[in-house]
């Protein structure tokens, strides 16, 4: 592997085309579903959140596992139970979404963690935030197309359809996974590095590690408002002039997709802290929180609201590879795994509280309401990204 853009690499990144491809039909899928069946905001926020949850819990177990075994000799058995869970969404109800959402959050964590950890170990120092931001690039391009997809298989009212892709997708993401062959040699599948501190010890350092934790917060607060945009968003379009669901979700993804693959080489790979850089992230993700929060209140809001896509695109974009590229450089060597999963957990625990902890909001308020609580928690942000004394931070790659 002498690239980010090598065939093997390539190939690493179709599968996981294929496999986030069902997700981003979902999103739009179980919210319609929940409200058609009667389901509140809350329940429809568990239901959703479920995945994301399950997938946090199960992050730095996956980062141990598959810093002592490889990841390849997982990754059949992860399709597999995913492949199954996809399956229970086509003739179960709202309880057996919630299981379903919970196996997949199981596989997600080891198939993301070994695709992640497989990157960094494989890539030369400098390319590691193009490696990053390529895969998180691949795991959104089907974003652009699957809010549309799902649209037109719910306005259908021919819910076969629905079963017909999920079935597809199973199908031939089980045929690019069993296929993926990757030589120790190739340094995906190398033999780790020892993890020397005992595991559960490692997760102290979320608290006492400072270049963790002042990441960690970063993405914990930015993912619940993207988890809070990806839930709710199918419902409150509704409310906006001309506000359309399935295109704010393509412009959104569309958005990440360009910034991930034209802005790659802007991505910081040197284990610096670059404060102006963070701070400029995450005024975007308040800004564009804020959008969305006031676009029900114009006429024109629909602009507003699609621009708000746009913004929140880019600072999705940028965050989640700059952050994990900047701890690859600073966490020990011998437990970096495990905290990388740590820290990857935040994320997904941030999205599931989007969903689960902004759905009770909203019941007791309205869509704009929090989403302009969102936006607060975005720009206050703002002062953790500021590194007042700009030190640089050389930690053990």
């Amino acid at each position: 592997m002498r690239g980010a853009l090598s065939w093997p690499f390539l190939r690493l990144y179709g599968l996981t085309v294929l496999y986030f491809s069902a997700n981003s039909i979902l999103n739009v899928i179980i919210p319609l579903k929940g409200d058609s069946l009667g389901a509140s905001n809350t329940e429809i926020g568990i239901i959703m959140g479920a995945y994301l949850f399950t997938t946090m819990l199960f992050r730095p177990w996956a980062g141990h596992i598959i810093g002592q075994r490889g990841p390849v000799q997982m990754l059949r058995a992860i399709l597999i139970i995913n492949g199954i869970a996809l399956i229970l969404y086509t003739f179960t109800g709202l309880e057996g979404y919630f299981i379903a959402r919970a196996l997949q959050g199981t596989c997600t964590a080891f198939f993301s963690m070994a695709l992640q950890l497989g990157i960094i170990d494989a890539l030369p120092e400098k390319e590691r935030s193009q490696g990053i931001s390529l895969y998180s690039l691949f795991a959104s391009i089907p974003n652009v197309i699957g809010p549309l997809l799902a649209v037109g298989i719910w306005q259908s009212g021919n819910m076969s359809s629905f079963t017909w892709t999920m079935l597809a997708i199973v199908v031939f993401t089980g045929a690019a996974g069993f296929s993926i062959r990757i030589d120790r040699s190739q340094g995906a599948d190398s033999k780790p590095a020892v993890q020397r501190q005992p595991f559960f010890r490692s997760f102290a350092e979320l608290f006492s590690n400072p270049y963790l934790f002042r990441s960690s917060i970063l993405m914990l607060i930015a993912s619940v408002i993207f988890g809070a945009i990806t839930t709710f968003i199918p419902l409150y379009a509704a409310e906006i002039p001309s506000g359309n669901a399935a295109v704010y979700l393509m412009l959104q993804a569309g958005t990440i997709v360009a910034a991930r693959f034209y802005l790659r080489k802007k991505i910081p790979s040197d284990g610096k802290w670059h404060s102006g850089y963070m701070m400029l992230i995450m005024l975007l993700v308040a800004a564009s929180s804020l959008g969305v929060g006031m676009s029900s209140s114009f006429s024109f809001g629909a602009i507003l609201f699609y621009m708000s896509a746009c913004l929140m695109g880019i600072s999705q974009a940028l965050l989640y590879p700059t952050l994990t590229t900047y701890l690859s450089f600073v966490l020990p060597q011998a437990n970096r795994n495990v905290l990388l999963g740590l820290f990857i957990a935040m994320a997904d625990l941030g999205v599931s509280l989007g969903s689960a902890a902004m759905g009770p909001l909203v019941d007791l308020t309205s869509y704009s309401y929090m989403y302009l609580i969102c936006s607060i928690l975005g720009a206050l942000m703002i002062a953790v990204a500021y590194n007042r004394r700009g030190e640089v931070s050389t930690g053990t790659s």
